[in-house]
């Protein structure tokens, strides 16, 4: 009932007509395949993490990525389809995450795509992978309405955006150097934590006391809404150094951090609402799913009568479903392209900021 009524919802106010599209995400070290149906709603999707493959080198190997990528795709697109009843011979389109990314990766989920939609007769489209993470809360009840702030948190990526409709973005403030993900990914490692590290230092973080030792919050009140985070890891490389913290040092390190990023992501996110003059932000990205976060922005919403919208957790790290969702939207606007049938040429985009996407017509 839940999915029919999330479908219902969607579906009324897209005017979707029916289709069956496959999304493959291949972006990084996580392989995610979906199966999207405009009057079913999700189907059903699939993920797998290359997280142990990765975790003895503290970060991510593209070779491996690219090469484990290989592997998985096909056998998770066919477990997939036995799981939902579905057959190749019934999708309509196929979406697949053409940057940004890693090169060899994307290149796998491309190729694929491409050679499966070519064999099929059907179109193949390239997304953005932010604009998966962008518009995945609309596949959550309740969902927001367009125009609404988008704080975009995922990886490499913070990002503050003004949303007015599917392709029609507006870049308020981005990163100048690290990243929220990156940051904590590389002061997880100062902190002896494994890989990936950023959920590791949340989870050392809840066992710590903030304020015990005082952490610097970048760019706060620098009057524009961009961010910058590798200080504060210099920071915190800074204080290892001088302290050698024991086991509930680290900790109370760890919470200081978290309370860092998350007073900056909040207090930028409230700034960019005050100058918009919007009501809705939605969050969107791996760094979504922090708990300190969701409670810092939801108790901060409520005193300045604002609305957050989430992801599901399982829809705030890479995964097909955003993919498979988001190239619905847009195949219904541009409609199911003869031309992109009979098409053996496709590319893709390591680097691609998102404001550069073209809306699709109406």
């Amino acid at each position: 009932m839940y999915y029919i009524n999330r479908q219902a919802f969607v579906k009324a106010r897209f005017n979707l007509l029916p289709m069956l599209v496959l999304g493959i995400e291949t972006s990084c070290d996580e392989t995610g395949v979906a199966l999207y149906h405009t009057e079913r709603a999700l189907l059903g999707h699939v993920l797998y993490s290359q997280a142990a493959l990765h975790a003895d080198y503290g970060g991510v190997v593209p070779e491996l990525a690219s090469r484990d990528h290989i592997r998985r795709v096909l056998p998770l697109t066919r477990d997939l389809l036995a799981k939902t009843g579905c057959t190749v011979g019934e999708l309509d389109a196929i979406a697949y995450t053409e940057g940004p990314g890693l090169a060899g990766a994307l290149l796998v989920g491309a190729s694929i795509a491409h050679g499966l939609a070519y064999s099929l007769g059907v179109p193949a489209l390239g997304l953005h992978h932010l604009e998966g993470h962008l518009l995945s809360p609309l596949l959550s009840r309740p969902a927001p309405e367009f125009p609404f702030i988008a704080l975009l948190v995922s990886g490499g990526h913070s990002q503050l955006m003004r949303v007015a409709g599917i392709g029609d973005y507006e870049l308020l403030g981005e990163t100048v150097d690290d990243a929220a993900g990156e940051a904590f990914d590389k002061t997880a490692k100062l902190l002896g934590l494994g890989y990936p590290g950023g959920p590791a230092l949340a989870q050392l973080a809840e066992t710590g006391r903030p304020g015990r030792f005082r952490l610097p919050r970048p760019m706060l009140t620098s009057g524009d809404l961009n961010f910058s985070f590798s200080g504060l890891k210099t920071a915190v490389l800074t204080l290892i150094a001088q302290q050698a913290p024991d086991e509930r040092g680290r900790a109370d390190i760890a919470a200081e951090f978290e309370a860092a990023i998350v007073d900056v992501l909040v207090g930028k996110s409230l700034t960019a609402l005050g100058r918009t003059g919007l009501k809705q932000l939605v969050v969107a990205g791996g760094v979504g799913a922090n708990r300190l976060l969701r409670e810092r922005l939801s108790a901060a919403a409520r005193k300045k009568a604002v609305d957050v919208f989430y992801p599901e957790m399982e829809f705030c790290t890479d995964n097909g479903a955003m993919i498979a969702f988001a190239g619905a939207l847009r195949l219904q606007k541009t409609g199911p392209r003869i031309e992109n049938r009979g098409s053996t040429a496709f590319s893709v985009r390591p680097r691609w900021e998102l404001e550069d996407l073209v809306a699709p017509p109406d």
